[in-house]
């Protein structure tokens, strides 16, 4: 059993997705190490980590947090409820030092018991219909949405074409830095990207064409033992069925297998296909969803495209180069429990 979730975790062994079962669990120990990249003299750095929370699909425990800091609390933002670890360095310090710990135990989500007959659309969907910053729902992304789910009337036949045109159409980039900042408009032109990318696109037409939708931003435990898991954030997306609740796709892990395959060709990842329409395996962490964020403490800087890295200020100014923050000093390791 423990080889086969490593297999599944590396997307290496296809075939054995069309086995995968609700009863799939993995356990992880990690570690999130900070020497932070800051000036000495700052007088008032800050530093907000993506906190990972317990729900139907995971469980959070054992969490430990150490480090030289002035003042540390758990934070989550109102209007999404993305939870972060906030910490804060007042004064100069030669060093500025975190060490955070956790235990997960993850299992599957899979979601293909579609209701035969779909029932009206609950009250607070609008807000998941909505667009953002990089993710329009007019101009050529609604011209396009249109197109694709032409003839579809159910929410789920529309998420199955548009989630159909992304695995035909789209591909991974890999040339994109982190996971993509999701600029659907450039994005439906160039095709390429990587999760962010491939997810938002889903998102911006899904929610075009009257289908509430959202990102999940998460991090992968990676296959094996032990691992380093600095860059295995990844991010799919969720729509939302009325009468039965939020299914998770993720094209981009179809096409991340199609790549590491050296294939073009659909069928050849067939299992997965159908494996991501509905359903994703127990090795994601969830962090949280939504875009344009305002974290809590409220950050100095711009609202994020997404929170799914460390940010970081220095006297009220970003301490990270790019939204991903990989210049901050940082790094996450894994175990197997």
């Amino acid at each position: 059993m423990k080889k086969f979730k490593l297999l599944l975790a590396g997307l290496v062994m296809v075939a054995l997705f069309a086995s995968v079962s609700n009863a799939a669990e993995r356990k992880g120990g990690i570690t999130m190490t900070f020497d932070l990249n800051s000036p000495a003299s700052a007088k008032d750095v800050r530093l907000w980590i993506p906190y990972p929370t317990s729900g139907d699909h995971q469980k959070i425990y054992g969490v430990s947090v150490s480090g030289n800091f002035t003042k540390k609390g758990v934070y989550k933002e109102k209007e999404h409820g993305n939870t972060a670890l906030y910490a804060e360095w007042r004064g100069p310090f030669k060093k500025r030092v975190l060490t955070y710990t956790f235990k997960v135990r993850r299992t599957d989500f899979i979601m293909r018991n579609f209701p035969k007959k779909e029932g009206p659309m609950p009250a607070g969907m609008a807000r998941y219909l909505r667009a953002t910053s990089f993710g329009p729902t007019s101009g050529k992304v609604k011209t396009l949405a249109i197109q694709i789910t032409r003839g579809q009337r159910t929410v789920v036949g529309k998420a199955r074409a548009i989630y159909n045109w992304i695995v035909t159409n789209m591909y991974r980039d890999e040339s994109v830095k982190g996971c993509g900042y999701g600029k659907v408009e450039r994005l439906i032109t160039t095709r390429g990207g990587k999760c962010a990318d491939i997810s938002s696109v889903f998102v911006a037409l899904a929610r075009s064409a009257g289908v509430p939708s959202r990102e999940m931003f998460t991090i992968r435990m990676p296959a094996g033992e032990t691992g380093d898991m600095t860059k295995n954030q990844h991010c799919w997306a969720e729509f939302y069925e009325p009468g039965y609740g939020w299914v998770p796709v993720d094209p981009a892990d179809v096409r991340k297998a199609m790549l590491q395959k050296n294939t073009r060709n659909l069928n050849d990842v067939k299992d997965l296909v159908e494996y991501f329409f509905g359903g994703v395996d127990d090795n994601r962490i969830v962090y949280g969803t939504g875009r344009d964020i305002l974290l809590n403490p409220r950050q100095d800087g711009g609202r994020l495209d997404y929170f799914m890295y460390p940010y970081a200020e220095a006297d009220g100014k970003p301490l990270s180069e790019d939204l991903f923050g990989f210049n901050l000093g940082w790094k996450i390791s894994f175990r197997e429990l």
